[in-house]
């Protein structure tokens, strides 16, 4: 399940990816939470993170703000969802990026559980790591539709 904050990085993100497509121009935090209809003390943070990550770069000055400075294309949201709210994998046994022995489990090859899991797992790692920002950009229903059934 995705967090309310990773929602508001998405929809901060698409905002800056249509700007992007549009008039280019770089958006006060103001207003990306206005296009956004997110609330503005979230999204510092949140845009902090992207920022870091090299997604997004702030410019400072009268006509300073935010900007898309990679192509939506270039954006897994795979990573987005790695950056904001942590490990994917539903057990840490299966994370790539987070793994950890569980403690409980004596032989990590013959364990119920994570055959179980991981089955259920690589197929969703599949689908969510083909997806990018332009994904939910190019199919407005799509994104809608991904938006709703992770916060389900």
């Amino acid at each position: 399940m995705i967090t309310q904050k990773m929602k508001y990085a998405l929809k901060s993100m698409m905002v800056l990816a249509d700007e992007r497509a549009g008039a280019g121009e770089a958006l006060r935090i103001e207003e990306i939470a206005r296009r956004a209809e997110t609330p503005k003390r979230f999204l510092e943070h949140i845009l902090l993170e992207i920022r870091n990550a090299g997604y997004i770069a702030s410019i400072r000055g009268r006509n300073g703000g935010y900007l898309l400075i990679k192509e939506p294309a270039a954006i897994p949201l795979s990573e987005l969802l790695r950056m904001i709210d942590g490990p994917i994998a539903p057990l840490m046994c299966l994370s790539r990026r987070a793994y950890q022995r569980c403690d409980d489990c004596a032989d990590e090859t013959s364990c119920r559980i994570r055959k179980v899991f991981a089955e259920v797992f690589w197929s969703y790692l599949v689908l969510i790591e083909s997806l990018t920002l332009a994904d939910l950009l190019d199919q407005p229903v799509a994104a809608q539709q991904v938006l709703s059934a992770a916060s389900a």
